[in-house]
């Protein structure tokens, strides 16, 4: 396990800034400042994992929850959230943790006592850990140090993420997932953009987990900003694998989109039966 907070990934430049590598994003970060995730700081001309650690929320959850439908149904999961997120939705369903980075808003949990916990709840249906809430990947030390103590004691891994990571950050920790939940957030450039991310990489890490752990997909449907989207969407995953479970979630007011009214359940159902004529597994979910 790793005893300093040097992160991984990253290149020194010149006067002391740093190149961060784990995302798309390539933040460029001058001593004293972040990187636009808020968790990768540069200390001294070092990238450090600031977030290392800091827990702001855990939960025993249905693994149903995360949403993973067709693996381990019926089953618990101990489910772990930090700080931080590496792109800018305005309808971010928890804000609160992934838009506002405050460490006073957490609490530290070394990966040893995480794993220990995870044991502790086997009793209660606990299959092993999820890492969620806000984006993961970003606190990519900490979740590597996890996982690796969580296979240790024969437990699961599951990752909810954006897939926002580059290649070889992903590759170095997927023999350590053995499900991922990828919020495929619309299929268009432009809509990408506006969220501060991009498609191709999104792609790329969905093509990639498919080869190695089970996947399954989340979209948010928002009316009015990527509910064309969603005809493509099916395709593409059907390319992949028509085994892919696709999750069509309705949406609700949240965070700089409050004032928005939810997205009917018509257009859920409908989007729903059309991907039905594509993909084995499609569930309609936030219909409540």
């Amino acid at each position: 396990m790793r005893d300093d907070r040097i992160a991984a990934f990253w290149e020194a430049l010149e006067g002391g800034a740093v190149s961060c590598a784990l995302c798309p994003h390539g933040c460029k970060i001058s001593p004293g400042l972040s990187g636009l995730c808020g968790v990768r700081r540069n200390d001294g001309g070092a990238l450090t994992a600031a977030g290392y650690g800091l827990v702001s929320s855990a939960a025993l959850d249905p693994i149903e929850k995360k949403p993973l439908a067709r693996y381990k149904p019926g089953a618990f999961v101990l489910s772990v959230g930090g700080i931080g997120c590496n792109m800018r939705c305005p309808y971010c369903q928890n804000s609160a943790i992934s838009m506002e980075y405050n460490p006073q808003n957490t609490q530290a949990l070394p990966p040893e006592g995480f794993a220990r916990l995870a044991v502790k709840y086997k009793p209660q249906g606990n299959i092993g850990a999820a890492y969620t809430y806000n984006e993961p990947f970003i606190n990519y030390e900490y979740l590597l140090d996890c996982a690796a103590l969580v296979k240790e004691v024969g437990l699961d891994n599951v990752v909810v993420t954006n897939g926002f990571i580059n290649p070889e950050p992903f590759e170095r920790i997927l023999p350590y997932i053995d499900a991922i939940n990828i919020d495929l957030k619309g299929f268009t450039e432009d809509f990408y953009k506006k969220l501060g991310g991009s498609l191709e990489p999104v792609k790329k890490t969905i093509a990639t987990a498919a080869k190695r752990c089970h996947v399954e997909i989340a979209a948010l449907i928002i009316l009015g900003e990527n509910e064309n989207d969603a005809e493509a969407l099916a395709d593409w995953l059907a390319s992949i694998d028509p085994a892919i479970p696709l999750h069509l979630n309705r949406f609700f007011p949240r965070y700089k989109y409050a004032g928005r009214e939810p997205t009917p359940r018509e257009t859920i159902l409908r989007l729903a039966e059309m991907a039905r004529g594509r993909l084995k597994y499609v569930y309609a979910g936030n219909m409540g």
